[in-house]
Formats: C-alpha cells, sequence, structure tokens
C-alpha cells in the first residue's frame, strides 16, 4: 500500500497526503477516506439515552438528587419517603431531553435533506442518478447549471469555450459575483464524451483535507505526465454553478473532509453564564448544607452523650444505635434529607418553564414578523434565553446581513451638474419615499423593468441629445468587463464580476445606451435605438493598485477613445490642468454623494492619435508577453496613456442596507454593545458599508489598517495602534504586561479604554498572522479598544477564531449573526448564535439558536426579548433562594431546641407542597409576565442594557445578599413564633404551646412573608399576578383546614395527625399579632434598604425609570427626522469585487461561445461588413 494511506491495524492515523484514482472506487477504499453523508446532529437512537444522561448529570444539582436518592432508600437516616425526590428528578430528565430530542431531530431532517440531494454519477460507462451521501472519493460527476456542487472536486470538462466554468461563492465568503474556474487543457479534450470520462485513470496526489478556501496544491499523473493542480481548477463544495450548461467534475474531497464542512465548528453544548454561575452556587450551598448539618450532628452526639443517654426510657435509642458518636453520624445523613430544601429540584423545574416561556414571546412577537417572506422570529433554543440580555460583543456579516447585497444607481454628476434628487415646485429638495413619481422608461423597449430612478431631468437631458450625458452613458456602456446573455430577443441578462458594474451597465442600458453583446474584438451597443459596433482594442484592468480599470476603443467612425473609471483619489491625479473648475464642482457633489453612504466613482476620457496608439500597442504588446517583470511593464504602459484625461462625472451606487441597520447599530452602540463586522469581501467595500451604516463614521479619532504582510509588520502596526489609544498600556506598571508571562494562571484581560473613539480595519492574510499564539494577545487588546472592528477577507473559520479569541480572552457575552454557510462556524463558537433567513440558504439558521429575516430586529431581540428575560431571571433566583433559606433554616435553630433529633419544624405534608403547589405559581407569574419598562422604553433607553452585560442583578454578592436575607427571615420567623407560643394560654385558659399549634404557626408567618416579599419583587401587575398570590394562599388556607379535620384525621389517621389545630389555633387574636408582627419585622428592613439606595446611590436603572417616569407624565415630542450623513474626508473607492485578469480572460476570447450570443432585430449583425471598420 502507499505510504499516504493512513491504515494501521484498527487505528486511523492522520493524513498526510491524499492519494486517489479516477474511475477505481476499489484502490480509492484501501485508504478508508470519509464518504460525501455529513452529520451535524449530536445523537443516534443507541447514543441519546447515555449522551444526553451524561450531559445532564454534569449539572452537580442533577448529580446531587441522584445522592439524595440514594440516601433516601437507606432506612436508617431517611427521613423523608423516596418518591419525593424520584418524582421531580425524572420530571426534570424527561422534560430537558424531549427539548434535546427535538432539536436534535431537526438537525437530523437538515442532515438527510442535504444527504438525499440527486446527483448524476458516472459508473461503468453510464450515468446513474444518486444520492450526495452515496458518491466515493475518485468518482466522476456531472453538474448542470444552478445545481450546487456536491463535493470538493477536481474541474475536468464544461460546455464552455476551454472548459471553463463560471460559479457563485455566496455560501463560502458571502460574495455573489461570479468566478471563473478553467480546466486542464488534457482534462478538457474528455468534453462529455462518456466512453472516454469512463476511460479516465489520472491519479491525483494532493494536500490532506484542510480548511484554507483560498489554496489548494496538487498533482495529477496521467499517462506518465504530470500536471499541477492549483485551486482555480477546483469546484467547492458550498458553491453554485452558473451560466454553465453542464460540467464533469472529479471528487477529492468528500463529506466532512470538504472545505466546508472543514470550516464548520462542531455543535458546541452551549450554557449560560448564570448556568455556569449557579453550579458554582449550588457546590457553595453543598458546602453549607453539610457545615449546617455538621454542627447539628455534632451537637446530636453531644446532647446524646450529656442527655439522651440517660433519657433512654423515654426516648430509647433508634435500632443499631449503641453511641451518641453513632447517632450523630446518623444524624448527619437525616439532616441532609431534611436541610436539602437549600437546593430544590423544583428550582431547574422552573427555570426550564421560565426559558420555555420567555421563547414563546419571541416566536410570538409581531413586531419581529416579516411579511414579505412570510417569516417570523424563532426561538430554535430554548436555554439561552436570558443570556441574550448580556452581550457585549456582536460579530456580524457584511453581505445579506448587513445588506442586501443588491446595487443600485441612485445618483450622478455630470458636467458639473448633479441628477438624482427630487425637488418641488418651490425648488426644495424633497425626501424619496414609495410615493415619488418614478421615471418612466417605457420608451426603451430593452430597458431593465426592475430599475428605478427619480430625477426626470436626467431623462430629459439625454432626450435632447446633450454631448456631455450621452459620452457620460458611452462611457458606462462600454469601460467594463460584463458578460450579456439574451437567451430571448430583448431580454437581456446581465452576468457581472461585481454588483456595482452590473449596476452602471443597467443604468446606462435604462437612459438609451444598451450593451447588447461583446466579442473578444467587439463590443455592440444599442444608443438610443441605433445599433453600434465599437471595436475593442485593450482593456487596462483592474487591481488593487490602480484601482481603475479603461478601455480603448475605436468607434464606427473611427474615432480612438480611452474610457476611465476609478477611485476619485486616483483620477483626479490623472485629470488634464484645463478640468480645474469642473474638478471643484463634481468634487462638491462627491462630497455629497460620500456623505450620504453612496460608493463613488469618477468617470473620465482621452482621444488618442492613432500614431501613438500604433506605437504604444507594439510597446504592449511587448510588455504582455515579457518574461521578466511583466506587472511591472505593464503598469508603467497604463501608467503613460492613462494621463491628461478629460472628466466627465461621477457616479454614486448605493450599496442597499436592509431596512433599520443604521439605526440598529447606532441603538446598540447606545447599549455599549460593540460590533465587529467579520465579511469575506474587499477592504474597500467593507469599509464603505462601515459608513453607510454608521459603524465608522469622521466622527472618529482615527480608523486603523492593519494590512501587514509578515508577522513582525502586524504586531508593529497593532502596537502603534494600541499607543495612539492608551500609551500608558505600555508602561511597567501595566497589569496586563505582567499577565503576558505564560505562567500566569488567570487568562481574562481587564478593560482597557482608549482615549477617544477609533476604528479598526484588519485584512485576511494580516488576520492570519495576528491569530497566531504570540499575537493573539497583542490583536485583542488593540481591538477590543476599538469601538468597531472590521475584518476582510476572513475566511469562515477565522470568523470562528476571532469570536473564540474574544471569549478567551474577555469576560463577556458575545453574539455571532449571519446568513450563509461561511458563517456558520463562528454562530456555533459564539455564546449565542443568530441566523438570517436570507438568500444565502438556510445552513446558518439551521445552526442558530435564535433566527429571524431582518437584522433591524436584533435590537428588540436583545433591548427588549433579552433584557426582560434576564431580569426575570436573575428576579427569579434572587426570590427562589431567599424563600428556600428563610424556608430551610428554621429547621436549623429549631435543631437547637429538639435534642438536634432531625425532627422536622413543620407539617410533612406543607415541606412536600411549599415548593411544589403554595410558592410555585406566584414566582413564575413574575418570572413570566415582570417588566420594568415597556418595551417602547426598552428601545428608547438602550442605557438600561448596561446592567445586564456587566451583571449586576444576580452574581455572587446577590447571592450573599439572599443568603443574608434568607437568614434574617428565618430567625424571625422561628423565634417570634416561638416566643408568642412560650407558656401561651387560649382566652379560656387552656394551653396551645404545643408543638403542632408552633408549626402551624411557623408555616402560617413563611407563606404570608414570602407572599408579601414577591408582591414587593413585581414591577408588573397583572391579573395573573394577583390571581397566583391570592390564590396561592388561599389555597394554603383551604388546604390546611381540610387537612387538619376530623374527617381527614378519621380516614388516614397516620397520614394526618394535627387534627384540629387550625381552627383552634388561628382563631386566637395573639397569634394573628405574631404573625402581623414577623411580617413588618422580615419586610421593614427590604423597604428602608431599596428606598435609601434609590435615594442615595442611585444605579443607572434607577435614574432611567425616573426619567421614564417624568416623560410619561407629559406626551414625548416628535422624534425630529434626521439625514444619516457623515462628512467628506473618508470617501467610497474603487470597491468592485473584481478578479484580477479577467480582462485579460475577455481579451482572449476564452470565454466566448463560438455561436453569436444574440439575435439581433432587423438586418444587424456584429459581422457583417458593413458594419465592420475599414
Amino acid at each position: 500500500m502507499p505510504l499516504s494511506g493512513f491504515k494501521f491495524g484498527k487505528k486511523k492515523l492522520k493524513e498526510e497526503e491524499r492519494h486517489l484514482q479516477a474511475n477505481n472506487r476499489d484502490f480509492n477504499l484501501e485508504f478508508e477516506y470519509a464518504n460525501n453523508s455529513i452529520k451535524t446532529s449530536k445523537y443516534n437512537f443507541f447514543t441519546f439515552l447515555p449522551l444526553n444522561l451524561f450531559e445532564q448529570f454534569q449539572r452537580i444539582a442533577n448529580a446531587y438528587f441522584l445522592f439524595l436518592l440514594i440516601l433516601q432508600l437507606i432506612p436508617q437516616v431517611s427521613s423523608l419517603s423516596w418518591f419525593t425526590t424520584v418524582v421531580p428528578l425524572v420530571l426534570v430528565l424527561t422534560v430537558s431531553g424531549v427539548k434535546d430530542a427535538i432539536d436534535d431531530f431537526n438537525r437530523h431532517k437538515s442532515d438527510n435533506h442535504v444527504n438525499n440531494r440527486p446527483v448524476q454519477v458516472l459508473i461503468n460507462g453510464r450515468l446513474k442518478d444518486d444520492k450526495w451521501m452515496n458518491i466515493q472519493v475518485g468518482d466522476i460527476i456531472k453538474l448542470e447549471n444552478n445545481n450546487f456542487v456536491t463535493a470538493d472536486l477536481l474541474l475536468l470538462s464544461s460546455s464552455e469555450p476551454h472548459s471553463l466554468t463560471y460559479i457563485e461563492t455566496a455560501e463560502l465568503d458571502g460574495e455573489t459575483n461570479l468566478k471563473v474556474k478553467q480546466a486542464l487543457t488534457v482534462t478538457a479534450e474528455l468534453g462529455e464524451n462518456l466512453q472516454k470520462l469512463t476511460d479516465f485513470n489520472g491519479e491525483v496526489k494532493c494536500e490532506a483535507p484542510n480548511n484554507k478556501l483560498d489554496k489548494f496544491t496538487g498533482t495529477l499523473i496521467l499517462r506518465g505526465e504530470k500536471f499541477a493542480l492549483d485551486n482555480e481548477k477546483m469546484l467547492l463544495r458550498g458553491c453554485t454553478i452558473r451560466n454553465t450548461e453542464w460540467c464533469f467534475g472529479l471528487v477529492i474531497y468528500a463529506g466532512p473532509d470538504t472545505k466546508l464542512m472543514q470550516n464548520c465548528g462542531k455543535t458546541a453544548f452551549k450554557r449560560t453564564s448564570i448556568d455556569r454561575l449557579m453550579n458554582v452556587l449550588v457546590l457553595v450551598i453543598f458546602a453549607f448544607l453539610a457545615l449546617m448539618c455538621f454542627i447539628l450532628a455534632i451537637g446530636n452526639g453531644i446532647w446524646e452523650h450529656d442527655k439522651g443517654y440517660y433519657f433512654q426510657v423515654y426516648l430509647p435509642w433508634a435500632t443499631g444505635v449503641n453511641s451518641a458518636a453513632y447517632s450523630g453520624f446518623l444524624m448527619f445523613w437525616s439532616y441532609v434529607i431534611i436541610l436539602n430544601t437549600v437546593v430544590p429540584i423544583s428550582l431547574y423545574v422552573s427555570v426550564e418553564i421560565i426559558r420555555l416561556g420567555n421563547s414563546f414571546y419571541i416566536d410570538w412577537d409581531r413586531k419581529m414578523y416579516y411579511p414579505l417572506n412570510d417569516t417570523p422570529a424563532q426561538a430554535r433554543t430554548t436555554t439561552l434565553n436570558e443570556e441574550l440580555g448580556q452581550i457585549k460583543y456582536i460579530f456580524s456579516d457584511k453581505t445579506g446581513t448587513l445588506t442586501q447585497n443588491i446595487m443600485a444607481f441612485n445618483k450622478c454628476s455630470i458636467n458639473g451638474k448633479s441628477y438624482g434628487d427630487v425637488y418641488d415646485v418651490a425648488g426644495q429638495r424633497t425626501e424619496i419615499t414609495e410615493h415619488t413619481e418614478k421615471v418612466d422608461f417605457s420608451y426603451n423597449q430593452l430597458a431593465d423593468p426592475k430599475f428605478v430612478f427619480y430625477d426626470h431631468s436626467l431623462v430629459e437631458a439625454v432626450k435632447l441629445d446633450d454631448a456631455a450625458t450621452h459620452g457620460f452613458f458611452r462611457l458606462l456602456s462600454l469601460c467594463h468587463t460584463v458578460m450579456p446573455e439574451e437567451k430571448k430577443e430583448g431580454n437581456l441578462v446581465y452576468q457581472a464580476q461585481s454588483p456595482d458594474e452590473g449596476a452602471l451597465v443597467t443604468a446606462a442600458r435604462n437612459f438609451g445606451f444598451v450593451f447588447r453583446a461583446r466579442t473578444p474584438e467587439t463590443i455592440t451597443v444599442v444608443e438610443m435605438g441605433e445599433t453600434k459596433v465599437y471595436e475593442l482594442l485593450a482593456i487596462l484592468d483592474f487591481n488593487n493598485v490602480r484601482k481603475r480599470m479603461s478601455v480603448i476603443v475605436r468607434s464606427p467612425e473611427g474615432d480612438l477613445t480611452l474610457y476611465c473609471k476609478g477611485a476619485d483619489t486616483i483620477v483626479y491625479e490623472l485629470l488634464e490642468s484645463s478640468c480645474g473648475p469642473l474638478k471643484e464642482e463634481t468634487m462638491e457633489h462627491l462630497n455629497e454623494f460620500a456623505g450620504e453612504g453612496l460608493r463613488t466613482l469618477v468617470v473620465a476620457y482621452k482621444n488618442l492619435q492613432e500614431d501613438y496608439f500604433q506605437e504604444w500597442q507594439k510597446r504592449h504588446h511587448e510588455a504582455s508577453t515579457a518574461l521578466d517583470g511583466r506587472e511591472e511593464k505593464l503598469s508603467e504602459l497604463y501608467e503613460e496613456i492613462e494621463k491628461d484625461l478629460m472628466l466627465l462625472g461621477a457616479t454614486a451606487i448605493e450599496d442597499k442596507l436592509q431596512d433599520g441597520v443604521p439605526q440598529t447599530i447606532e441603538t446598540l452602540t447606545k447599549a455599549h454593545i460593540k460590533i465587529w463586522v467579520l465579511t469575506g469581501d474587499k477592504q474597500e467595500t467593507a469599509v464603505n458599508i462601515g459608513y453607510s451604516c454608521n459603524l465608522l463614521h469622521d466622527d472618529m479619532k482615527d480608523v486603523f489598517i492593519i494590512e501587514g504582510n509578515t508577522s513582525e509588520e502586524v504586531l508593529d502596526e497593532l502596537r502603534t495602534a494600541r499607543k495612539k489609544m492608551n500609551p500608558d498600556s505600555f508602561l511597567d506598571s501595566d497589569e496586563i504586561i505582567k499577565f503576558e508571562n505564560p505562567s500566569t494562571k488567570s487568562r481574562i484581560l481587564p478593560e482597557e479604554q482608549a482615549n477617544g473613539v477609533y476604528g479598526l480595519v484588519i485584512n485576511g492574510h494580516s488576520l492570519a498572522y495576528a491569530l497566531e499564539g504570540n499575537l493573539e494577545l497583542e490583536l485583542v487588546r488593540t481591538a477590543c479598544m476599538c469601538k468597531v472592528v472590521i475584518c476582510c477577507r476572513v475566511t469562515p473559520l477565522q470568523k470562528a477564531q476571532v469570536v473564540e479569541l474574544v471569549k478567551k480572552y474577555k469576560k463577556a457575552v458575545t453574539l455571532a449573526i449571519g446568513d450563509g454557510a461561511n458563517d456558520v462556524s463562528m454562530i456555533k463558537t459564539a455564546h449565542i448564535g443568530v441566523g438570517i433567513s436570507g438568500q444565502e440558504g438556510m445552513q446558518a439558521v439551521l445552526s442558530s439558536d435564535f433566527s429571524f429575516a431582518q437584522f433591524r430586529y436584533l435590537q428588540r431581540l436583545l433591548l427588549v426579548h433579552g433584557r426582560w428575560s434576564y431580569i426575570r431571571m436573575c428576579k427569579f433566583l434572587r426570590y427562589f433562594f431567599y424563600k428556600n433559606f428563610a424556608f430551610t433554616l428554621v429547621h436549623f435553630w429549631y435543631g437547637f431546641f429538639s435534642g438536634f433529633s432531625a425532627q422536622t419544624v413543620y407539617d410533612q405534608w406543607f415541606i412536600t407542597l411549599y415548593n411544589l403547589v403554595y410558592t410555585s405559581l406566584p414566582v413564575l407569574g413574575m418570572s413570566l409576565f415582570d417588566q420594568d419598562v415597556d418595551d417602547r422604553w426598552s428601545m428608547q433607553f438602550p442605557h438600561l442594557y448596561e446592567p445586564g452585560q456587566q451583571n449586576r442583578y444576580f452574581n455572587k454578592i446577590e447571592f450573599v445578599k439572599c443568603v443574608l436575607h434568607g437568614t434574617y427571615s428565618s430567625l424571625i420567623l422561628f423565634f417570634i413564633p416561638y416566643g408568642a407560643m412560650y407558656d401561651t394560654v387560649r382566652s379560656d385558659g387552656k394551653a396551645i404551646a404545643d408543638y403542632q399549634s408552633f408549626a402551624l404557626m411557623a408555616q402560617t408567618c413563611l407563606l404570608i412573608v414570602v407572599s408579601v416579599q414577591i408582591g414587593l419583587d413585581t414591577a408588573y401587575w397583572t391579573a395573573v399576578n394577583q390571581f397566583f398570590i391570592w390564590g396561592s394562599l388561599s389555597l394554603y388556607f383551604a388546604i390546611i383546614f381540610t387537612m387538619y379535620s376530623d374527617g381527614m384525621y378519621l380516614i388516614f389517621t397516620a397520614s394526618f395527625p394535627f387534627i384540629g389545630t387550625a381552627r383552634n389555633t388561628l382563631s386566637q387574636p395573639n397569634v394573628w399579632l405574631a404573625i402581623f408582627l414577623s411580617i413588618i419585622l422580615c419586610v421593614l428592613p427590604v423597604v428602608g434598604g431599596r428606598f435609601l439606595k434609590a435615594q442615595l446611590i442611585p444605579t443607572v436603572s434607577d435614574k432611567v425609570l425616573r426619567k421614564i417616569r417624568a416623560a410619561k407624565k407629559r406626551p414625548p415630542p416628535p422624534l425630529p427626522k434626521t439625514r444619516l450623513r457623515r462628512t467628506s474626508t473618508r470617501r467610497s473607492g474603487y470597491a468592485f469585487s473584481h478578479q484580477h485578469g479577467f480582462g485579460a480572460l475577455i481579451m482572449s476570447g476564452r470565454n466566448m461561445r463560438p455561436k453569436l450570443p444574440f439575435t439581433t432585430t432587423g438586418t444587424f449583425s456584429p459581422n457583417s461588413e458593413k458594419n465592420r471598420h475599414k
């Protein structure tokens, strides 16, 4: 077997090199490569029960209740029946298990949907229909137009000239512009000849599966010859075939080995910070419980030794107990059972119910419903609601999440005049609304019906044959690399390298300059109804340095013209000096366009002399065929000819944002949430969107660009940025410098404040260096000081690594939001994953915890639902721990008065029903309906979100306060009834100082006190809250009068021994006076403390609540309509998502079909003699 295999007995070694042979399954099966089925689910039928129980028993409380159950099965120590623990434990495990099963069932459905997609595979000389999951490495498969790519394939041949294949990579990098892949010449000859394809037995040796989307290295060995393979010959899973009738590919990586799946993180078991805190608190409570039981056990040992030993005639020791020490040991475990209510299992049942209820609120929220595609918001998991109220960092995709990925030609400046705005009769500029009259393009039969423009004066200028306007649109129709498709006459479809280009060519088309067809040598344009064929002499291609592109054409009249479009900063340097006044006017318009967040380009032209051009063309040919320094020589020639240009004007394109994105980002920023944009797009595009959606603005002190090509450069750039933001962070006193010592255990970085508002933009290649071990600390320190971070050209895995980095070094809750398969890994990595059901498929939604249709719903999800969920959960936990400490510690004090005998204070039925019936509904009512302010005020005052980020409402300090409050209440609830009952007689002279009367009085005091306390904690009263509180108290009195009645005693004598206690005790005025005194003493410190705190040291919430109360008394003024503008110091540049070298591809004709791309009207043919330039 070849060394590249990885079979070693039963153990599977790490794959170092992939070796496969086409059409030879037997050979490939030896290596045990993965097949094409994918699995995102966590369980199967057999593993569900053990795995799910293992996960659930990771909750310390669940493990504790299992231990308690075992204790209750031991007769010597059991003081309560075993079923009091087993029933709620099974209930909790069942509820959680069913929920997990439903979640995993949905994942199985999704996997099955993908795995069962049909594909044509070549087997024994015939194409056979099969399922995706049955595809193996080495198979040859056929894909057709608009098919998803099944696996990572080596392109063998296609229907297009030179075996080119057009693909859309939206699910990999978020870009919707087309990319071109080309097969090797040696495999392109195979065509669609099934016999030749079957006989193809090439061997491929390539790199092992990895997550690098933009790199592939391999070799094809065919008939003894070696051919180099690179990424340009690969079709990756997740891509879509476009404009290609068919293509054949050889499967290189399948299923989990594909680059898409390698970039998808594992499905993690997500738990909230409150869950993790509760695990710690439960451990603390166990220690506290053990301490109490130990004290009581010691007390029992001493009491039995000093008193009980001599008292055995009256109180004999239990069977098997022969010493005071052993009695104390047994009492320890008896008290463990009695005092276990400090952590009742009903806590976890209630938590699940609260989370479920708050999830339903999200599902039912009509304000998060998107009617255009009938998409409601959906809480896909029910365990993370309260964490929505604690988000500190949002990681967002750009394409499809912030933007609609639709480019619209919005405005333009031609010869010093601005077009695109609408004016009223008085000459005042008016806002464009859906009712504004649109320009009617019906006179132009070839116009695109989807194109919308509102300024009628531009159409008038075109119709009046204005030379500058005609020149402007002629340039837009000629200077581009768009490919036209006309399957039906007049039905033109443009396939653009970038959506920007498509928008410009479509605008020219609608204004009467229709780009109709292209050959390697010609461009056909229908100008105002007249067909003209321009000879295409050169395309001066775009690249990131030039930031412009030009074409040189010869018109039918024989005029030679260079047309150029590019970034204003670049093109302005190339203009002729006579353009001075026009430059200034156009610059004003550019500033205005850029201030509205539009993407601007400047367009210019130059008439060329025939002699000069012929001589330049020779030098161009020599440079383009040079072996050394080709790029530099071409660049010099381009610079030479693109001089002394004449300015025509400028274009302004709107990269349409989703509705409400700038306002949402502004609101979230006010809530002190930091937003990072992680996108596969180019830097220019990402920065443009950063400005247009209010992330970046000119009020910022600086926007740092990190684009180093080595570790040293990146480190230097990051340190320079950090030094500017916080010079003190380089002093020896800086605590983090000490932290950088690897021996330090703590990994959480403290918050560092910058001396202003800054932004950071980092490129993908620089990010790769920054994410390395020795630089990641520098990256996270610098980036977290900035208000906004934009990462461009990042791979899906890098998105996840950035999220993981912040999780690792910052004590903050993270949220990732995206809409495509390229966002799945970061959605899975973040504490909360949100999927937008957009145009890039449903992968993001299927992997998410919450989903909705529009980015703007995120502010409602966080500021309303998240905040309410967090506040409700914190109030619930504070109250729950309080009421159970108050309830349980009464037993502890009673132990000192009952010989430490593990006798319960309360009636056993009260103990059973206290958490299950009497106090469960009031706290659930508060936890499901409570709100400090309504949704409108929550959105209007984003500062209210701050306490959640800092976890102020429930933390270790708040827990200690609950314990102290519960301890104080338990002292009152024991000693006031004890004092009131001590040596007391009724009005008729009979004694009532018995155990049963005391027990009834203590439990009645307790229940009324905790009911008053929940009333004080409730901020938002509903009929349900009232019903639950009064209903629980009424139910208590109804039950005790029933259970303590003569009838119940006669029927179940052993079960109901408290005969007559209720009517005898509760009829005494002094008992009610004692109950009233207990309530006053328990509640007064709480009311007083809260009042003084609000007056003397008000929190942010207190201050905002005062403002809201004041605002409620007067109607709010209407909000002024502000246009989101920015000044002109930073403008959009040439942000096209161009693939470098596409111009050369067009000029070579390799991407042209041999047949004419359209049927022309009339007798015109672009190749006819009369239209060919003489």
